[in-house]
């Protein structure tokens, strides 16, 4: 009987070290992709912007017509008028955006929300945003969450920034009531975009999103890249990193839905994705294509990596995006 005790109280120790174990190896997922203080310790953020340009398509067209909007857009900060922004979210972290204008007398209300993506920052975003302004729209681009000079405590994967990016429309129609507005994401800004489709507090002002390569959901992402950058099956870390996730950051991943969204959303959506995008994969944008509610449109484009497709084709890109703006209301 001494002996059973003895196998019970080693099985119960050998139960709880493992428990142990699996709980800080889930908060170390956590930890790792998720906040950036952590991740720039442990140098997360180098490594991912050298895979993530290693992954990209590096033909010449793509690289002249990078250098050229380069150039374009180093031209037009010269002499945009802009201004910077900070509004505080509800559980009382600042974000950072910056607002530019349409010269003075020549602002229409025509305006687009710009969305840069994972471990990203607005800086990103404005050779897009120079041809918007082009366009005649007035643009805002933020830094989401824990992204730029934006504050924070997890990297919100687009969801916990489906609310804080609606504090960004609320000043937009502060300073203009008529305003008519577009959302415009890359990545998890354009998975951002999508969710902020399916709220219902969504303003009516918002007449399009356009999302540009775009995932399904934070979770199947997270299987993918550990199963490709670690080599570790998603089952069991990553659904106990879900619930970590849950509990520290308010969050799981599962949660983090684009696609869940689109199914209840009334917005016309316009899904752009690159075929050679090997980080989210291109079929991502097709079964968001075919599960959207309202009007939609997808382009996808060969030899574009992801959120290339700018770069690649800039006429085929700009065309079909403000050919999609005006056809729903944005003029």
């Amino acid at each position: 009987m001494g002996k059973r005790k003895r196998w019970r109280r080693a099985l119960l120790i050998l139960a709880a070290v493992l428990l142990i174990v699996y709980i800080a190896a889930c908060n170390i997922l956590v930890n790792v992709a998720l906040v950036p203080e952590i991740m720039e310790k442990l140098q997360a953020f180098e490594d991912l912007t050298e895979e993530g340009l290693e992954a990209l398509v590096q033909t010449d067209d793509i690289l002249e017509n990078q250098a050229e909007f380069r150039n374009e857009t180093e031209e037009w900060l010269e002499t945009s008028v802009s201004e910077l922004l900070a509004v505080t979210t509800k559980d009382g972290y600042e974000l950072v955006g910056r607002v530019f204008y349409q010269p003075e007398g020549q602002g229409g209300h025509k305006w687009v929300l710009l969305l840069h993506g994972y471990t990203g920052w607005k800086e990103e975003m404005y050779p897009i945003a120079c041809q918007y302004a082009k366009e005649g729209y007035q643009i805002l681009v933020p830094d989401m969450r824990c992204s730029g000079e934006s504050e924070g405590d997890f990297i919100g994967m687009g969801w916990t920034d489906r609310l804080d990016n609606l504090l960004w429309l609320d000043w937009i129609l502060v300073r203009d009531p008529e305003a008519r507005i577009a959302i415009h994401g890359q990545s998890m800004g354009a998975a951002c975009a999508l969710m902020m489709s399916g709220e219902r507090a969504l303003p009516e002002a918002v007449k399009a999103v356009v999302a540009d390569s775009a995932y399904t959901d934070a979770y199947r992402m997270f299987a993918k890249q550990m199963k490709e950058w670690a080599g570790l099956p998603a089952f069991p870390l990553l659904p106990g990193a879900s619930f970590m996730l849950k509990l520290r950051g308010g969050y799981g991943l599962k949660e983090a839905s684009a696609l869940e969204a689109v199914k209840k959303t009334s917005l016309p959506v316009l899904l752009i994705h690159g075929m050679e995008d090997v980080f989210v994969p291109p079929e991502m944008s097709r079964e968001l294509y075919e599960a959207a509610a309202g009007e939609k449109e997808l382009m996808m484009v060969e030899g574009a990596g992801h959120v290339q497709v700018q770069d690649k084709e800039p006429e085929l890109y700009y065309g079909t995006v403000f050919a999609f703006l005006e056809a729903h209301g944005i003029r």
